[in-house]
Formats: C-alpha cells, structure tokens, sequence
C-alpha cells in the first residue's frame, strides 16, 4: 500500500501547489539547501515526496490558497489504476453530500477510503461541488487520451436541438436518456435545458467508473431542479438495462468504429426495425438504439462520425431511416467540436413518428445543414465559434416542419428522391454550396473584427517605432554551446518516439513535429509518455533546427513531445530570461549564420546560435520588447487573413449583383 510520504509529485505539480510558475521552482530548488531531494524521476524531471514538499512549503509560507485541492490530486493519482482514482472521486463527491454514506467501500483500498474521507472533509469546507469538478477535471485531463467527452457547448446544442425537435409541446414531465453517458456531460446537460420541468433521466455507462462519476456529477447537477436519476453500469447494446422505457429526447455520443459491438449475439435483436446493422457499421447500431427508445414524437440526437453518412455497407439503413421520416436532418460540424478534433463530425437529428393526428406528418425531403465553416481559422483555440454555430444551427432547424420557411445559407431541404439513389449518401456538404455568402451580420463581424486588429497593430507599430538602437560597435554575444557549458541552460534534442504499444493506463502527451510546423503548428500526433525521450514543458525555449521552419519560442502549452529537428532548452532563470533567449535565437541572422544553407532541409547547428550577453537585469527591456514583436507579427498575420477573406467575400457580392447604393 503507498502511503502520503512516498507520493511523488513532479516540479510542475509542486508549482500548482505552490500557485507559482514552474521556473520559481526551479529556482528554490537551487537556492535552498533545505528543499526536499529527488525520490525519482531522472534529472531532467525529477520527482519528490508530496510530504515532505508540503513540510517544506508550509515551513517556507510558500503554500497558496487553492493547496488544499492540489495536494489532494497527487495522491489520488497515485492510487493506481484509473479506474481506482475514479472510484475514489466519485466515493468522495458522494461523501461530501452525505458524511456517512459510502456506496462503494467494498472496491476501494484502504488507502482510497482515508484518501476519500480527506477530500469529503475539505469539500465541506471549501465548496463540495468546487471540489469535486477540480478532482473531476484533473482525473480527465489525466486520462484524456483514454477517454472521450462530449464539450459542454455541444452537449447543449444536442439537448436544445432534442428539445426543439421533439413533438408534444411543453409537458411539465419529460423522460430524457443518455446510453453511452461517459462521466454525464450529455445528461448534465438535459438537466440544464429542462429548466424547470420535472424529469426522469435514465443514463448507462458500461465502464464502472465512468459510470460512478456521471452519477456523482449529476447528483450535483440535479441540485434545484426536479430530478430523478437512475444510471445503470451496463453495456447498453448488449444488455440494454432500460428495455421498454420510452423517452422524450434520447442524447448519445457512442463510441466509434468498435467492430465487437455485439453482431453475432444481436442478429434477431427487435431493435433492428431497419434491418441488421453490419458488423462494420456499429453506429448505426446506436441510431436504431436510440430510436427503439423513443417515445412516439421524441426526437434523439447522436453524434457521429462523417464515414457513417457515406459507407457504402450502410446504405440501406440510411434509406429505410430516410423513407420511415426517422432521419430528419444531419448537421456536419466544424473540427474541434469534439475528439477525435480532427474530424469533421455530424449530429445526426431523429424522430419516431407521431401517434398525435395533428402532428405534421414526415415529409419527402431531409434538411441537411452544413455548419463546417464556424471553424476557428488559422488559431489553435480549440472549438469551434460556438456561439455562431449554435445560433446557424437552432436558426436552420427551425424550418424543419415549415417546408414554405426560408433557410440559411448553408443548410439545404434536400428531396429525398435525390436522396435514395445508389449510395444514399447524407453528407450535407455534398448539397449545400461549397462557399456559401456570408449574412450581413457575419460580414459586419469581420469588418469589426479587422478594425479591432488594425487598431491593435497601430499600436504595436507605434511603440516598436519608438524603440532606439545604439550606433556604436557589436555587442558581445555567446554561442549556446558555451550557455551550456556554463550552466546556464540544458539543451535536449527531440527524437523519434519509441517503438511498441504503450502499456496499460499510460498518459498520452501531444507529438510536434517539424512537419507541423511547417503546416499551421499544430502537434498532429499523440504518443505515450514514457515512449517519449524529450517532452517541452511550460517555460522551456523550443528551437526548429532546421532552415525551412526555423523559429524558437517559449512553449506555453501543455507538456509535448518533440520530434527529431526539434530542441528544448530549460533556462537557469537565475541567469537567463526564458523570453530573451527566445527572442535571441529566432532572429534570422541568426538562422543565416548558423544553417549550412545547402537546401530548404538543412540542418541548423543550435550550438552556434548566439545570445547577447547581458546582466539578468537588463534582459527584461529585451524580453518585453520581443514580445512585442511577436505580438505584431501575429497581428499582421490575422489581418491579412482577415483581409483577404473580405476582399474574397465582398467580390463575390459584388460580382452577384444587388448593390445597394
């Protein structure tokens, strides 16, 4: 069993703790006899005791406010497994509504039940749903190469959609269902959007987990509301623990591309009123899932990958879902609204068939609506503009009985006679414009916007302009190799990840490449940490060696492992200032001189880079004034971006006619 003292805690850990960065840590460690010794880890990145970092912290006055959270995570990390850590999270969200209950003591260490009673203590004290969404979110985190959640704009979108589609009016009681919940962002959100009304949410997770924090996630969600849970830890495909339950909106995010989804065992399964899914079709599996559990006139909404609308393999289900009404609309979203952020997902919108007279029947056309261009161009914020794309989204859904309703551009009524050919093929972009005109509003947005960025960038030009240089001699410079030497700095270079499978419960750290960052710099890749030689940490100065995408930065994002061609340098910052040192190395005279310039892949000889060698004092005036540029080039490149997109958007306008004036 492992006890408090021999947690280990990293030095970015002990800078969470602390509330500093990680370089003031560094920097204690080398000032201060007293600080506790490396138990683990290698020089690069070390590790120490948790107990005896708090001792000296405490002795120091160096803990922060939020410490009492922060030392908590690590030793819920250190339990194992992580479904271990799960289940003592969820134990201890439970515990801090309710002291003496204890719903799972049985599969819990004795470690995990002290570990358990600490964290009930402190959320009483501090905020027991504070508490629990800060566990909550670091186990995510943690584990977020293991898992897959549902944003929480996007699962609002899925249950206003549900919500709005659905046909029964405004019952004061609604039934909602989540089949795959995960850890209950989808049913969280039912919550939310029933206001409210009274509901009965009905949720199945078949990772046990998971499961028991949806349920201690919604035990808190459902505080204020009229809400009556029931979760059930069961594979919902094959053991489906809520058959003949019916519900108003059924939300779902299923896992994709699973082949043992249960084909053999389900052939003759009642679920299947349009026909047997193949075996390489499991979403459709979910779709039909999702449509056996809906009551007649509620609507379900499921995401899905962009391959389900198109494979060939599914093409009969999607016609009998075309001809029966069950498919109403398919939504293609911008990548980023959720993983895998790479794909270009769809919402596909359900609805069983009325038993009301008056209801509008189905119609003989589906509304496909493409919303794939509410992307965030040219910026690595993750999502989409989700404030625009729920407003197209809502707006274009609106007309999905109202066949007389005009539509915005980018969604389409498609008849579905042109639907039913030989592929059935419901990809929304295939019936919609490939460069719709952007509304007034969106154009106006973009004139704003270039206003906003010219103002920021006159700005920056006028306090670049007023920096002075002096006319004497060359100042002295150093080569990094002697920074190296001396102490100053570490220089570790990228190589390719290690071979084989990662083990069980690795974390997963973000691969950049130089092939990224030759694309738009953004890591394309993930491998597990301990396959991983060099990983960049927050504060580290990342250089590109090579002539074609030669840069240096300050690596401000989460832990990455770096490719060949690519170096970390860590900083004494007792010696050096992190930015300066950038700023020094990303000049290209500097590339020039030290590149051999034989073709666009040579290599650059980051040792013979060189650095002003000046006093820390004075590196600050430089530092900022780096900044400054970086802050200007990144200005010019949105405006250019921003220009040019406008003068492409109001040409086509022009060239359209229907000038006004």
């Amino acid at each position: 069993m492992r006890t408090t003292g021999s947690v280990p805690v990293s030095l970015a850990e002990i800078a969470r703790i602390a509330g500093v960065g990680r370089a003031a840590v560094s920097n204690w460690r080398r000032r201060h006899d007293s600080f506790p010794i490396r138990i683990g880890g290698t020089d690069v990145s070390p590790q120490f005791s948790l107990a005896e970092v708090e001792r000296w912290l405490r002795n120091n006055g160096k803990l922060d406010s939020i410490a009492g959270r922060e030392l908590l995570w690590p030793r819920f990390e250190a339990l194992g497994s992580r479904n271990d850590s799960g289940l003592a999270i969820a134990e201890a969200a439970h515990r801090m509504r309710a002291p003496r209950a204890r719903i799972s003591q049985a599969e819990l260490t004795a470690e995990a039940r002290r570990l358990t009673d600490e964290a009930a203590k402190l959320g009483r004290s501090e905020g027991a749903r504070a508490t629990f969404e800060f566990l909550l979110q670091r186990w995510l985190e943690t584990h977020v190469r293991q898992l897959s959640t549902t944003p929480p704009p996007l699962a609002a979108l899925m249950a206003r959609i549900a919500l709005g589609v659905r046909v029964g009016g405004h019952d004061e009681e609604l039934t909602a269902l989540d089949p795959a919940c995960g850890t209950g962002h989808l049913a969280a959100a039912a919550v939310q959007e029933c206001g409210d009304r009274s509901l009965t949410l009905l949720a199945c997770e078949r990772d046990p987990a998971l499961a028991a924090l949806a349920s201690a996630r919604l035990a808190f969600v459902g505080d204020g509301h009229d809400v009556r849970t029931e979760i059930a830890a069961a594979d919902a495909l094959r053991e489906d623990p809520f058959t003949g339950a019916r519900a108003d909106i059924v939300l779902c995010n299923p896992p994709f591309n699973e082949r043992d989804w249960g084909y053999e065992e389900l052939a003759t399964d009642q679920r299947w009123a349009h026909g047997l899914p193949p075996r390489t079709e499991p979403e459709l599996a979910w779709v039909q899932h999702v449509l056996a559990h809906l009551k007649p006139g509620g609507a379900g909404v499921v995401v899905l990958p962009p391959a389900v609308a198109s494979r060939k393999a599914g093409r009969r289900i999607r016609g009998s879902l075309l001809r029966t009404g069950a498919l109403r609309a398919v939504v293609a979203l911008p990548p980023g609204s959720a993983q895998p952020h790479s794909v270009r997902l769809q919402l596909w919108v359900l609805r069983a068939a009325s038993d009301d007279p008056g209801a509008v029947p189905p119609g003989q056309d589906a509304l496909l609506v493409d919303a794939t261009r509410f992307a965030r161009a040219g910026t690595r914020e993750p999502g989409p503009h989700w404030e625009s794309l729920q407003s197209f989204v809502l707006s274009a859904l609106q007309a999905l009985d109202r066949p007389d309703a005009d539509l915005p551009d980018g969604a389409a009524r498609v008849p579905l006679l042109d639907l039913l050919d030989d592929e059935v093929d419901v990809t929304p972009g295939r019936y919609t414009p490939a460069g719709t005109e952007p509304s007034g509003l969106e154009l106006a947005a973009a004139w704003r916007d270039l206003e906003t960025v010219l103002t920021g960038l006159a700005r920056r030009a006028r306090r670049l302009s007023e920096l002075g240089f002096a006319t004497g001699g060359p100042q002295t410079t150093v080569g990094v190799g002697d920074l190296v030497k001396a102490g100053a700095v570490s220089l570790r270079a990228g190589q390719q990840p290690l071979d084989g499978a990662a083990a069980p419960g690795s974390a997963f750290v973000p691969l950049l490449t130089v092939a990224d960052l030759v694309s738009d710099g953004t890591p394309s890749g993930s491998v597990a940490a301990g396959s991983a030689p060099v990983i960049a940490e927050r504060g580290d100065v990342v250089v590109a060696g090579v002539v074609r995408a030669f840069r240096a930065w300050v690596h401000e994002g989460p832990p990455t492992a770096l490719g060949p061609q690519l170096y970390a340098l860590r900083v004494d910052p007792a010696k050096l200032d992190a930015r300066f040192l950038a700023g020094c190395l990303s000049a290209p005279s500097n590339g020039r001189q030290a590149g051999t310039h034989a073709s666009s892949s040579s290599r650059v000889d980051i040792r013979r880079l060189q650095v002003l060698q000046l006093p820390l004092g004075e590196q600050s005036a430089y530092a900022r004034a780096f900044r400054d540029l970086g802050a200007f080039e990144a200005l010019l490149a949105h405006a250019g971006g921003t220009g040019k997109g406008l003068v492409s958007d109001v040409a086509d306008l022009l060239a359209a006619g229907g000038l006004d004036g």
